[in-house]
């Protein structure tokens, strides 16, 4: 059975390089603190789950992969450069055959459940995407039986209420394509109290 691959996408923790959009309503470095105990809460509860293999994709790349951040023990891999999806596309391509999904590291509402949903998705699905509340997505994931499409995440429009439906145009018209759960992005400080008001 090929292997199931988990990838976490995660930046370095630095105030004023991550969550930018958070920092101004809360401080930078604030917000880059919040961000560091969110993706390390994340990677707990997902890397000790044995239904899958836990991969941590990092940027800056070298910083990443020399980062004492992250737990020493999971496989890192460098994002390399590009827009978000360049950076995607080229996990999906490099990785051996067998499912792969990746999440962001922000997401507070993920769990090994919805984690386990997305792959059993794949089971008789091409792609699987867990559609966020702003337009985007906080999950997406390929079966990859078959190479990655060359045009797949060209011409999406990042963070905009396209980006989902963008995505899904750019992958060939007869695969096959799931959504799973629906989760809220945490951009804002706005964003971080509601959701905080539902746990």
């Amino acid at each position: 059975m090929p292997t199931r691959r988990l990838v976490i996408f995660v930046k370095e923790p630095v105030p004023g390089r991550v969550k930018t959009r958070l920092g101004r309503d809360m401080g930078m470095t604030a917000s880059a603190r919040w961000f560091r105990h969110q993706a390390l809460r994340l990677i707990k509860s997902m890397a000790g789950d044995g239904r899958w293999q836990t991969v941590l994709a990092v940027s800056p790349d070298r910083a990443g992969l020399q980062s004492r951040v992250w737990p020493a023990d999971l496989h890192r891999w460098p994002q390399g450069l590009g827009d978000l999806g360049a950076r995607m596309g080229k996990v999906f391509r490099e990785f051996s055959p067998g499912p792969v999904v990746i999440v962001g590291a922000d997401i507070p509402g993920i769990t090994p459940a919805l984690i386990d949903s997305a792959f059993r998705a794949l089971g008789d699905h091409d792609a699987v995407f867990g559609p966020a509340e702003d337009g985007g997505y906080w999950l997406v994931g390929l079966k990859r039986i078959r190479h990655t499409p060359p045009g797949f995440m060209r011409d999406v429009r990042w963070s905009s209420d396209d980006t989902l439906s963008d995505t899904i145009a750019s992958l060939p018209a007869d695969w096959r394509i799931a959504q799973i759960e629906p989760l809220p992005d945490i951009d804002t400080l706005a964003d971080l109290r509601a959701y905080e008001a539902t746990r």
